[in-house]
C-alpha cells in the first residue's frame, strides 16, 4: 500500500481496491464471484447436480452428475455466459465447458 498522510482520508472502496491490486487477489475473488453467480442463477435444480465449478483463465469448467442436464445446458451456453457476466458486473467468462 502506498504511504498515506495521517490526515488524508480515502473511501473504504478505494482502500479495498488498492489492497486487492497490491496483493494480487482479483483472480481469486473472480473465482468466488463466478461460483456464487452460478449457484444463484442456476437455482437448486441445477446446483443439486453440479459437482464442481472452476474458473481457469476465461473458461468456466462445470462438472455435472447428470448427462441429461449437461446436454440441456449445452444448448444455452451463450445465454449462461451472458447471465453470469451480467451478474458479476464484468466480462470474466468467455467459454463454458460442461463435463
Amino acid at each position: 500500500m502506498t504511504a498515506r498522510r495521517k490526515n488524508e482520508h480515502s473511501p473504504i472502496e478505494d482502500i479495498l481496491k488498492e489492497f486487492v491490486e497490491t496483493n494480487r487477489l482479483q483472480e481469486g475473488l473472480d473465482k468466488v464471484n463466478v461460483r456464487e453467480a452460478w449457484q444463484s442463477l442456476m437455482g437448486n435444480g441445477v446446483n443439486n447436480y453440479t459437482t464442481a465449478i472452476e474458473l481457469k483463465r476465461e473458461t468456466l469448467y462445470v462438472r455435472l452428475s447428470s448427462s441429461v442436464l449437461r446436454e440441456e445446458l449445452s444448448y444455452g451456453k451463450e445465454k449462461i455466459i451472458t447471465m453470469l457476466n451480467e451478474s458479476i458486473g464484468k466480462d470474466i467468462v468467455k467459454k463454458i465447458v460442461l463435463s
